[in-house]
């Protein structure tokens, strides 16, 4: 079923053309991931496609009340509505049934509304509904239903309104930069709902493990032209590489050809017949061919940097904390030339502390940083850029100066070094404010790498940059011969990089790990929770995020769920029983077994959640 129809949108800024007249289709059970370089519009056609912007030509056309909810990279929530308010403002009616029945609840004396919005509750099975609501909020940390937009950074704000898309359970789900502002444990969670989830999804994101596991489809837009891969993320890099080999090959094939036309035309009688007359006009466009190039760039830099002396950076006994949280309780470490470290941690486990106390820009409680007399840092923050007005692109590297030194005596001019960042002559002279997110970050980027440094810090460099320039990015890393500590949530960006990691597990308590993120999960999915009691996220009812008394047994309309799931429970076994038997006693033919197939694969994922529900709520009995 076709949810959605693009037929040649193109949008320009003055004389800056983003794309034009590209058609494309979103059917439902679709998951495309749309992968395209910084700059080239992807923001715009998502805006273009949610209905916030318009295309200068062509158009959108959407199935009839289809439902669309859209994550931006930048959200817009009312700064004086709390979370609960945000969430209420969802197209969902049943939030607004489950919002009823809360109110019910805190008004017991009131038989009469109770039992109507019991009654709505059972009518419109919110209840299966509610699990999912305290799921997703309780897994995306908004805990405080009272908190005010306002008071929120950045990363919550993102987070709530990535709540608010979910549960308003829209058909299309548009998605700009999702895994922005989670943690790997929300990624991770993230990750899961999507794969379970029926929703039809169109999103942008340089996460490539996402990409890896949710997509069915990759979208890419090159030089103007959309290519489709029906794949995953794997899939996409092989036929991307099956193809690019082919256009080489073809545009090789071209340029020969080429040459022997370009003899004849050199050759050719002033009298022309009608044969030579189309063959002249087959000449421009094998002229063309031959002469078609891929923009691929690497950056190439031989920087001149300082060598590491034999001490680098020692921490000695460092502790930390800000009032009652510690983030490092008597931490040493001494680093080695050639250190490769990544750092990983939930939100809020003193990442970025631990990076600034190394630095100096944040001085230690007890304990000592000696840093050694060779050691030049380079320390890439979350900030960004500082834009200044009027600043054009090559303005911010000639800064630095007009020329920066290279190994071996050499040097280069600010504009070819802007070139090996990819930017182009003409987009070095666009004014810093015109850029996109992700090309600031590449031009930051740029400025932290040609200060030569021999101590690389990186704090989030993969957010809002395409894959290309982190495949460029990851290039010139594994060359760098330096030490190197980079915190990042990118986990494919994390195992190429990286060598061993440090784990913050919160509480001041920092783990060192012999090994890759992808190492690390192994070895965290093989541990045994001994002696761990496990708490499921329905433990916790919506009454406590109140901050009202916890509660140990089920409540009134907990008990009843409990009972309702065991005679379901009961009913979808003795079901799922009845199929298997069928599948060797019945004589199907193929197409029969296939529909039978999906009934039973039906039967069983429905009997997997309803089990999964009555245990966490067995576990609260136990309580």
């Amino acid at each position: 079923m076709n949810y959605l129809s693009v037929e040649n949108i193109s949008k320009s800024f003055g004389e800056r053309t983003l794309f034009k007249n590209l058609s494309f289709g979103i059917n439902e059970g679709q998951k495309i991931g749309f992968v395209a370089k910084n700059g080239t519009g992807k923001t715009s056609i998502l805006n273009i496609l949610s209905g916030n912007e318009s295309s200068d030509s062509g158009q959108v056309i959407s199935r009839k009340n289809l439902k669309i909810s859209f994550l931006s990279q930048e959200p817009i929530l009312d700064p004086n509505a709390t979370i609960e308010e945000i969430i209420q403002t969802s197209d969902n009616h049943i939030i607004k049934i489950i919002a009823a029945y809360e109110e019910a609840l805190t008004h017991p004396e009131d038989s009469i509304a109770y039992q109507k919005a019991f009654d709505m509750m059972e009518a419109n099975q919110a209840w299966d509904f509610e699990t999912l609501y305290k799921q997703v909020l309780s897994k995306l940390k908004l805990n405080d239903l009272n908190q005010k937009v306002k008071t929120m950074s950045g990363g919550q704000k993102k987070r709530l309104a990535l709540a608010n898309a979910l549960l308003g359970q829209p058909q299309l789900l548009i998605l700009d930069e999702p895994t922005n502002h989670l943690d790997l444990e929300m990624i991770e969670w993230l990750e899961n709902f999507f794969a379970k989830s029926s929703t039809t999804l169109f999103m942008v994101t340089h996460d490539r493990f996402f990409l890896e596991r949710i997509c069915n489809e990759i979208m890419e837009l090159e030089e103007g032209q959309l290519f489709s891969y029906k794949g995953n993320y794997s899939y996409y890099l092989e036929k991307r590489k099956a193809r690019i080999e082919n256009f080489t090959s073809e545009t090789n094939k071209a340029k020969q050809l080429f040459k022997q036309e370009l003899e004849w035309m050199r050759r050719q009688p002033k009298a022309r017949t009608t044969k030579s007359k189309s063959r002249i006009d087959d000449f421009q466009d094998i002229k063309n061919r031959a002469h078609q190039r891929r923009k691929d760039h690497e950056v190439q830099l031989e920087l001149n940097m300082e060598r590491l002396g034999t001490k680098v950076v020692e921490l000695h006994t460092i502790s930390k904390a800000f009032d009652d949280k510690k983030i490092l309780s008597h931490f040493e470490y001494n680093f080695l030339k050639g250190e490769r470290i990544g750092i990983i941690g939930k939100n809020g486990t003193g990442k970025s502390t631990f990076l600034n106390l190394i630095t100096g820009d944040v001085s230690p409680d007890k304990g000592k940083v000696v840093i050694g007399e060779t050691v030049k840092f380079g320390y890439y923050t979350q900030k960004g850029i500082t834009i200044k007005a009027g600043q054009k692109v090559i303005d911010v590297v000639r800064e630095f100066g007009d020329f920066i030194p290279l190994k071996k005596g050499r040097q280069i001019s600010a504009q070819q070094l802007l070139e090996r960042f990819l930017f182009d002559r003409k987009k070095q002279y666009d004014f810093v404010e015109k850029l996109s997110g992700g090309e600031r970050k590449r031009l930051y980027l740029c400025t932290v790498l040609i200060k030569n440094p021999n101590f690389l810090i990186l704090d989030e460099p993969t957010n809002d940059l395409d894959i290309v320039t982190l495949n460029v990015l990851e290039n010139f890393l594994l060359d760098f011969p330096g030490c190197l500590i980079v915190v990042s949530h990118d986990r494919y960006f994390m195992d190429k990089i990286v060598d061993h990691l440090f784990v913050f597990r919160g509480n001041s308590l920092v783990e060192d790990f012999p090994g890759n993120y992808s190492d690390f999960r192994v070895y965290e999915d093989s541990k045994l929770p001994k002696n761990k009691k496990i708490i499921s996220q329905h433990d916790s009812p919506k009454n406590t995020w109140k901050k009202e008394e916890k509660k140990n047994k089920l409540s009134y309309t907990e008990h009843k769920e409990y009972e309702r799931l065991e005679r379901e429970i009961a009913n979808l076994e003795s079901e799922k029983n009845t199929l298997e038997s069928k599948f060797t006693t019945e004589n199907w033919d193929a197409d029969e077994i296939q529909r039978q197939s999906l009934n039973l694969q039906k039967v069983i994922e429905d009997l997997d959640k309803k089990t999964e529900r009555w245990f966490d709520l067995s576990a609260l009995m136990e309580i």
